[in-house]
């Protein structure tokens, strides 16, 4: 920044950063501020929280730049005295001079154990319970072009000395302060265990022949030891200066993502295979390849399957997994959603289609070990890819019918499966699936039903084999629906399509019921017993 004016104005010169369509600065919260700066001469500049247009000031504090050769690092607390939702950064200086500003980085000091994301969206994600989190992401690990693609050592170490990269598949730059440890950290701050989706030497439109594949093999090798060596390890050494000597328990990976069809893929996957079997015999290997329809061509633990459609046809899918292998590699169903005209940015028709196929993959739970949906997350002022699960800007949040979806299945992970009958003429219409569950206090019978149709249904549905009678006093009924199937919500209607609770005070094991339309409901059978035994 150069500063050109001998009388400057009164409240000086510089420049401004609006962070990604304005910050969210809040009354009484303090921002903590980290620069790196260096100038010729001694230079007194004032840092300050601004609105949009400057007009209202609502932090500053004085920095001073010592002059020399050498880069200094400052940090500086700011505490904002207003509210402003599409704040700036401004960087000021009243005198004639120079100042080179490196890595400026304005962050809030009350973000998710310190760890740097934002506390409200975290929460909502501890609210689906999630058991594992796949990144850094799919595409964006490939790169439309190898020298695009995510590297997990460029993105370790002092986020200063990060170089970044261009992210050429989503068109954006990022600086990876969001790397390979901070996406380790998080899945232990959320209790989910890791999935690393690794670079296998392939891109959207390049990639590395078998032949030539040997360093990208010892560079996961590497990333591995970086999350799971001793804190004396090289890589692990490297992990603990950051702040964690304990390993992280990495013990899933993928090879690549949605590469089966490439020349090189085979070939470079048993390299990879073969050099992580050896050093690390307990890691879930996770292979590109479909296997729900016949067997793989090459050892895996688990293979991908990923499904993008409409809603007609995801909702018959739901059968897909019933006939698959029950030997041989399990399901990894790490991207499912209903895209296109049926999905508007979320709407309630997509949540029901999504749901019937989660019925499925419960019911086939033996074939099917975990499954998530994708993306997860979408600032509204970008919306590269619709619809997603979570809807933020810089300082609200929501969640899409297909995230409230979810929240029916949370509990589904170590549950049971349970039998149950249904008497209807809507069978076409309609998908179910049964679970056990306990959690402290309780044993809960859950039967879910999606209602696909235009129009009501009422139906019979019996569960047998229960060791305890149904308690009418602690079971409910949860219905997701709203007045259109094309309903969505927002952030000025962020609870128009929500569950909503009600006592079931005809619980028992033979009941009659009513399906809305375009429904899905859960029914929690509260068991007088703990005890559960499923029909044989």
């Amino acid at each position: 920044m150069e500063v050109l004016c001998d009388n400057c104005p009164v409240g000086g010169v510089g420049i401004y950063n609006p962070g990604f369509w304005g910050m969210n600065i809040e009354d009484g919260k303090t921002y903590n501020l980290v620069m790196h700066a260096k100038s010729p001469e001694t230079i007194e500049m004032t840092v300050s929280l601004t609105s949009s247009d400057g007009l209202q000031v609502l932090a500053s504090a004085a920095i001073r730049v010592p002059g020399g050769s050498n880069w200094i690092k400052l940090d500086q607390k700011l505490v904002a005295q207003g509210t402003n939702r599409t704040s700036r950064l401004q960087i000021t200086a009243k005198t004639k001079g120079v100042v080179w500003l490196d890595q400026v980085s304005l962050m809030p000091s009350d973000t998710y154990k310190g760890h740097g994301f934002r506390t409200e969206l975290i929460s909502m994600l501890l609210d689906l319970k999630p058991r594992f989190l796949r990144f850094p992401g799919g595409c964006f690990v490939e790169g439309s072009w190898l020298r695009n693609a995510f590297r997990w050592r460029d993105s370790i170490g002092p986020w200063e000395e990060r170089p970044g990269h261009y992210g050429d598949v989503w068109n954006y730059w990022t600086d990876d302060g969001l790397g390979y440890y901070e996406f380790l950290q998080l899945s232990e701050d959320l209790g989910a265990a890791p999935v690393w989706v690794f670079n296998n030497g392939i891109s959207h439109h390049d990639e590395v022949d078998t032949t030539a594949i040997a360093p990208f093999v010892k560079d996961i090798l590497d990333s591995l030891e970086f999350a799971r060596g001793s804190a004396e390890s090289t890589w692990g050494s490297v992990r603990a200066a950051m702040g964690h000597p304990e390993p992280f328990p990495v013990k899933y990976v993928a090879i690549g993502n949605e590469d089966c069809g490439k020349e090189n893929y085979r070939g470079n996957y048993l390299k990879f295979y073969n050099a992580i079997r050896e050093a690390y015999p307990d890691i879930q290997m996770i292979s590109n390849c479909d296997g729900s329809s016949g067997p793989l061509d090459h050892p895996a633990d688990l293979y991908d399957f990923h499904v993008y459609t409409g809603s007609r046809a995801l909702f018959s899918m739901k059968n897909t997994f019933d006939n698959t292998s029950r030997s041989g590699p399990k399901a990894f169903v790490s991207e499912y959603a209903v895209t296109g005209n049926d999905a508007g940015r979320g709407s309630l028709l997509a949540s029901l289609a999504e749901a019937a196929f989660l019925t499925g993959l419960e019911k086939n739970s033996d074939v099917v070990h975990m499954a998530s949906y994708a993306p997860l997350f979408i600032n509204d002022n970008d919306r590269t890819w619709n619809p997603d699960a979570i809807v933020f800007n810089s300082w609200q949040q929501y969640g899409t019918p297909s995230y409230w979806m979810q929240k029916f299945f949370r509990e589904s992970s170590g549950a049971t499966i349970h039998p149950i009958t249904i008497s209807s003429s809507y069978s076409d219409s309609l998908a179910a699936s049964a679970i056990t569950w306990h959690d402290d206090e309780n044993s809960i019978l859950r039967v879910k039903i999606v209602n696909f149709g235009p129009d009501a249904v009422s139906l019979t549905f019996s569960a047998t084999g229960l060791q305890g009678s149904i308690n009418a006093l602690g079971s409910t009924a949860t219905v997701l629906t709203s007045g259109s199937v094309m309903d969505e919500n927002s952030f000025a209607n962020p609870n128009k399509v929500v569950p909503v609770m009600i006592e079931l005070r005809n619980a028992a094991e033979e009941m009659e019921v009513t399906l809305p339309p375009h429904s899905l409901s859960a029914f929690d059978l509260a068991l007088a017993q703990s005890r559960l035994v499923a029909e044989m």
